[in-house]
């Protein structure tokens, strides 16, 4: 039998050594790219922490209610930490507000547990670099008798 983490932080520690990848499943129409939405990153995070006794909260939050909280609670010990970000709303509908907190789950997720999708963009941007020109040497003048 394993030991029980003692707090937030011995089971988000704990949590981290068996998180999986998280794998880009979704597909951007416009861009024709793959991106890890929001059950990509949630289906590597949410069951590893819960094994650990960590509950994952979202909420609305905020004087103007325009923050997304996302929270880990240690269930045992009560220990919490927490991840707020802003909520950036394109359109003034119901669709756009889903859209703010989607992406704000995301966020939040993905910076309390640490991970991150599989880094494709990286090794793309390295393909893509522009390359640099040869530095060219300052003239020097000599001065002399006119």
């Amino acid at each position: 039998m394993t030991e029980k983490p003692s707090n937030i932080y011995t089971a988000l520690a704990s949590a981290q050594l068996e998180f999986g990848t998280v794998r880009k499943g979704a597909t951007n129409p416009a861009f024709r790219s793959k991106y890890a939405d929001l059950a990509d990153v949630a289906t590597v995070v949410i069951p590893t922490l819960a094994e650990k006794g960590v509950c994952v909260l979202h909420y609305i939050t905020g004087e103007s209610l325009d923050v997304m909280r996302t929270e880990f609670v240690h269930g045992e010990s009560g220990t919490k930490i927490f991840c707020d970000v802003r909520l950036i709303v394109s359109k003034n509908d119901m669709q756009g507000m889903k859209s703010a907190t989607t992406y704000a789950k995301r966020i939040g997720l993905e910076s309390l547990s640490g991970i991150a999708p599989e880094d494709d963009d990286g090794n793309a941007a390295v393909v893509a670099a522009p390359k640099q020109q040869p530095r060219q040497q300052p003239v020097q003048r000599q001065e002399g008798p006119d």
